[in-house]
């Protein structure tokens, strides 16, 4: 995988520069000449299995980063000691932090203060909050809103970073931002604070579940990282673990909370064009979801192509793991198709199932499908 640097270390500040424009990134973040980066992501009971394995995937975009699922069991038996960042997937914050149990909590809060990275996606950002009357580890200058209607639905939500998130990720400059939401935290400022640092806002008015309330989200704070004692917190109410296109900020992530220099990735993962307009899934999308997933399984070889492709148009989280068993389809076309959607889903996830979809097949053209999408992952 090709990289290409873009930002390099100025005494205590990053300097971000590109062909025609030179951009700063935020001050505060110091550098270390590890080479690499050892990253945790926790899979205790409350961390949602798929999310787990879909931040690990993301984070091999970065050759510099190893990472690996760790438990509350390793935390408390000094498991930390042994990385430079944790983090928290989605799923159920509540649970997380739960398992982590009070032996847990500590080890972590007393991780990120003595210089260590944490990053909490979705659920994880929930845990990182300083809610009133919510558990929570309290290491944020921020609470979530609207408790009681924390299910607000799910769907592909736009955002909009301001300068300084752009800075961190300048990729995004005259580019869309969407990415995929699930439940995720609506995010206020307790208070302003030096070591706080915003970096986006919703856009998209999340109500597609019945009861829930409009017009909350829009300006709502969606991301941030700040320092707590000597290490950083990063946060984001969304899933750019599971956004074809933006895969790459979790790494970028990870080096933020972890000090190391800011890299550009391979170009072949950076696309924020692919999504262009909020999709969510209200229950007649709901249905027209559940319609589709049967045609999978009992429609002609044209109406499940019809499916496939519909699903994928409406970004169906799902969906794109529902295209690894159609590489078993007694369809040559349809298994042909399947590795397509993944490959433009960056569904990587999906290797060896496609290593061995190649073993089993027998028509030259499928066969020569499946190695390209294979070639594709591995370089």
């Amino acid at each position: 995988m090709k990289y290409f640097l873009i930002f390099f270390f100025l005494t205590s500040l990053f300097g971000c520069h590109s062909a025609d424009t030179t951009r700063e990134i935020p001050s505060g973040l110091s550098h270390s000449s590890q080479k690499l980066i050892k990253v945790g992501v926790f899979n205790g009971d409350g961390a949602g299995a798929v999310s787990v394995i879909e931040t690990i995937e993301a984070l091999k975009i970065d050759q510099e980063i190893e990472a690996f699922p760790i438990s509350a069991a390793e935390i408390v038996s000094g498991k930390l000691n042994e990385i430079d960042v944790i983090i928290f997937p989605g799923g159920s914050g509540s649970k997380q932090l739960n398992n982590l149990g009070y032996a847990g909590q500590n080890k972590v809060k007393e991780f990120v203060r003595n210089g260590k990275g944490i990053i909490g996606i979705c659920a994880g950002a929930y845990m990182l909050c300083n809610t009133p009357t919510y558990p929570s580890l309290k290491l944020a200058h921020v609470k979530h809103l609207d408790r009681a209607h924390y299910n607000r639905g799910r769907g592909l939500i736009e955002f909009k970073l301001n300068k300084e998130g752009l800075k961190i990720f300048p990729e995004f400059k005259n580019k869309p931002q969407f990415i995929q939401y699930y439940d995720g935290p609506i995010m206020e400022a307790l208070e302003q604070q030096p070591d706080f640092h915003p970096l986006a806002v919703y856009v998209t008015d999340i109500h597609p579940n019945e009861g829930t309330p409009a017009g909350l989200t829009p300006g709502k704070l969606f991301m941030y990282y700040q320092q707590v004692g000597k290490g950083r917190i990063f946060a984001i109410g969304g899933h750019a673990e599971s956004t074809p296109g933006i895969r790459w900020m979790i790494p970028r992530m990870v080096r933020i909370v972890s000090g190391k220099k800011l890299i550009s990735y391979d170009k072949k993962w950076i696309a924020p064009e692919r999504n262009h307009q909020p999709i969510l899934f209200d229950k007649n999308l709901i249905k027209t979801e559940k319609r589709l997933w049967w045609k999978l399984l009992k429609a002609n070889e044209k109406e499940k192509l019809a499916a496939m492709d519909s699903l994928y148009e409406l970004r169906s989280r799902p969906a794109v793991r529902w295209n690894i068993g159609l590489l078993r389809d007694s369809s040559a076309i349809i298994r042909a198709h399947a590795a397509n959607l993944l490959k433009k889903s960056e569904y990587t996830h999906a290797l060896n199932d496609l290593k061995a979809a190649v073993k089993m097949e027998t028509r030259t053209q499928t066969k020569d499908t499946l190695i390209e999408v294979i070639e594709f992952f591995e370089k």
